[in-house]
């Protein structure tokens, strides 16, 4: 190719760049600068869990739909013993680099929720013996503005103890269900990390009274000695 040629081409491409960088840097990522990587945990000075530039207690239902640009399916449950719980799912989610999907439960009175599912449209079973309730729209759009009461993350990668421990440090203990599940615990930031024996995982960030009710089935595992998978 004559030298003319490639240097118009070369020319061209950086032009083409620079307009493209210029563009970007007038309209700058609004994610710039938040904490949006799953171990960038912390407590705020009321104690409660800080991940995902969303507090756990204060950041509503709108925060996380604003942050991850999504909508969300939204269910209510009810377990077993007649508790019910709301929370919205969102699958597919690319968020720092990393997919993965969130559960985000919200922070109802259960009297709200009895009426909600009376309204409910359609009642279906889970395998775990809860009924799961489509919500009727108007519903679910009152609940928008709900605070957040925990929120699961669900990588699509499965993780080794060694990126486990790389990433997020070192638990303050570990203890292994009779499935072989293996909690990694953070109660000092509201964390809890479980992983099976193939390096699937789910972080769930709670906040201090969430967690010790969480972390109750726990009482009776096994403790790990050291802190490996």
């Amino acid at each position: 190719m004559d030298r003319k040629i490639v240097l118009s081409v070369l020319a061209a491409a950086l032009f083409s760049f620079l307009g493209i960088w210029m563009l970007l840097s007038a309209f700058p990522d609004e994610r710039a600068g938040l904490r949006l990587f799953p171990w960038d945990v912390e407590r705020d000075e009321l104690g409660r869990t800080r991940v995902f530039d969303l507090t756990l207690g204060e950041s509503t239902l709108a925060d996380v739909r604003a942050l991850l640009d999504e909508e969300g399916k939204m269910n209510l449950f009810v377990s077993p013993d007649g508790s019910y719980s709301v929370e919205a799912y969102f699958d597919n989610i690319m968020l720092g680099n990393l997919r993965a999907d969130w559960i985000v439960s919200l922070d109802v009175p259960q009297e709200q929720l009895a009426l909600i599912y009376d309204r409910g449209l359609r009642v279906s079973k889970t395998g775990s013996g809860s009924r799961k309730v489509k919500l009727d729209p108007v519903d679910a759009e009152a609940l928008v503005d709900k605070p957040i009461r925990t929120l699961t993350y669900l990588p699509w990668k499965s993780l080794e103890p060694e990126d486990i421990g790389g990433n997020f440090g070192t638990p303050a203990e570990q203890r292994t269900e009779e499935s072989g599940v293996v909690h990694w615990l953070y109660p000092e930031r509201g964390m809890d990390i479980a992983r099976d024996r193939n390096g699937g995982v789910v972080i769930q960030y709670l906040n201090p009274d969430d967690f010790e009710r969480a972390m109750a089935p726990l009482a009776d595992a096994p403790p790990k000695a050291e802190a490996s998978g």
